[in-house]
């Protein structure tokens, strides 16, 4: 998923510098909602991908 927030990421670069203003705004968009379910659910994993260890 981090991978695909980084390719929306470059692709709204990209379409910034040729002037897509419209393109770049929804690559950006579409780049920082993949990028913020990323933490939600890396965090998610921390809290909850722990492995309780029987001493």
């Amino acid at each position: 998923m981090l991978y695909w927030a980084v390719v929306f990421f470059v692709i709204a670069i990209i379409a910034a510098i040729f002037g897509f203003a419209g393109i770049a705004g929804t690559a950006a968009w579409i780049a920082k909602l993949l990028f913020v379910v990323f933490l939600v659910l890396f965090v998610f994993s921390l809290v909850f991908g722990r492995r309780r260890t029987i001493l």
